[in-house]
């Protein structure tokens, strides 16, 4: 591979004039300059960036992290991110994996957002206590160097629980996600509070893993012990869909046996049906106020506390239940 020793050996000048020009440094004349780019050109020469962002302490790219690439929310999330960074003439770079992690003390990104459950806590802090800057979508950490932009997650739980029971159900599933999810624990933290203020409600928790199959098998668990109409809040949307798929198999119905409610309105929930009933809020602006936010821990500017509202969008799976008012 081709390196600056090579140029300057071609060119007949010192390594350090060959920086000079290389990097626009006016320390040489752009006559020189013009003649050590072709000859760069010439010989194929690809600059060593990391090598390069050392010495300018600054890359102008953005890492961002996430567990896989298969979640619908993540998309706009990202596209959010995209939107913001490029205003401010910055990239953005989409990582994914325990190796990729290293790229935050290798100074690859001025920056990292992080919605990577494989980021332990102990390590986003001492990351953070070396002065990396970071944004985390999924968990709330105190550090000067980091800052949460959250989900309204109790919001949200709480708009689920009261929508069921104000439409007069009084048989409730709760279908969680995984124990160490952040989302999940404060949902089911919200949605217990508001159950445990309404003496009538009897519910039941659902242990699940905010996949289709989860769904899946706490609709057989509800089909084993059906009695009466229920009313479930499934604490995503992919759960909810592989209820509807498990439930198409046996004669109760959507909206009049099983009433459903999930979170995310992710675009699939609006067509399949009848329509899920569900908790929205905006991926992209979530993806925009992390970037933003980042931007301004970097530049050293001023942060406002971060909680992306969420909204009841009402469909056609949660109907009237036994207690609802004439």
């Amino acid at each position: 591979m081709v390196n600056i020793k090579d140029i300057a050996q071609k060119a007949g000048v010192s390594i350090s004039t060959v920086s000079y020009a290389l990097n626009g440094n006016t320390r040489v004349s752009e006559q020189t300059r013009s003649r050590i780019l072709a000859i760069a050109n010439d010989l194929n020469y690809i600059p060593n960036a990391a090598g390069r962002n050392l010495k300018k302490k600054e890359t102008n790219v953005i890492g961002a992290f996430i567990n896989d690439f298969t979640a619908p929310i993540f998309g706009q999330i990202l596209q959010g991110m995209r939107e913001a960074l490029n205003a401010h003439n910055y990239e953005l770079v989409v990582c994914s994996g325990i190796k990729s992690h290293r790229f935050i003390p290798e100074r690859m990104f001025d920056g990292a957002v992080i919605l990577d459950i494989s980021f332990s806590n102990e390590k986003i802090m001492d990351y953070a206590s070396r002065g990396h800057k970071m944004v985390v979508l999924d968990r709330d950490l105190d550090h000067p160097n980091i800052h949460p932009v959250l989900l309204n997650n109790q919001q949200g739980a709480k708009l689920a629980i009261e929508h069921l029971i104000q439409k007069g159900h009084q048989k409730l599933y709760m279908v969680k996600g995984p124990e160490n999810n952040f989302d999940n624990r404060k949902r089911l933290q919200s949605a217990r509070q508001v159950v445990s203020n309404y003496l009538h409600v009897d519910y039941t928790e659902i242990s699940g893993a905010f996949v289709k199959e989860s769904g899946k098998r706490a609709a057989q668990q509800i089909i084993q012990e059906y009695r009466q109409p229920v009313a479930v809040f499934c604490f995503n949307d992919e759960m909810a869909i592989g209820m509807y798929h498990e439930f198409l198999k046996t004669d109760l119905r959507i909206g009049e046996h099983v009433h459903i409610i999930g979170f995310d309105n992710i675009e699939l929930s609006q067509y399949i049906q009848p329509t899920l009933t569900t908790i929205g809020y905006s991926r992209q602006q979530w993806g925009q106020v992390a970037a933003e936010q980042l931007l301004n821990m970097i530049k050293e500017q001023p942060i406002e506390e971060s909680l992306i509202d969420v909204n009841l969008v009402e469909g056609n799976s949660v109907g009237e239940g036994s207690l609802h008012p004439s």
